[in-house]
């Protein structure tokens, strides 16, 4: 059974940094693209930022491009999301899973979410 633990969130300023971690554990981890998404409120889960399994290639939204940096670390079985500079429009619960990078959408192997790290950006 996969499980993925997020954490690293929390309350910033805009204009600040926070770095999120997700442990990844149940499969093999250099198996998978890895993803990060969010979910602010009263909106639908969103694809933030994705990295092959090698870590060699990275793709971002266009909103978070230029700021946001996705990595991995094979041997630790887990993808990070440095964040920098956060905007009050970053706010949401941020979740990492395995993603299709041919939809940029969770991969079709996978079916159930960890629960996620609130990052909540002040103005």
């Amino acid at each position: 059974q996969v499980q993925l633990v997020e954490s690293g969130g929390g309350l910033v300023q805009a204009g600040g940094s926070l770095r999120l971690s997700c442990a990844f554990s149940g499969r093999t981890f250099s198996d998978y693209a890895m993803g990060w998404f969010r979910q602010a409120p009263g909106k639908e889960r969103e694809y933030v930022a994705a990295v092959t399994w090698s870590g060699v290639n990275q793709r971002y939204a266009d909103s978070v491009k230029g700021r946001f940096t996705i990595s991995r670390d094979n041997a630790r079985n887990t993808v990070y999301l440095q964040m920098s500079p956060v905007e009050p429009e970053d706010t949401a619960v941020y979740y990492c899973n395995a993603i299709s990078l041919a939809t940029m959408a969770l991969h079709p192997d996978f079916s159930s979410w960890g629960q996620g790290t609130q990052v909540t950006v002040s103005s």
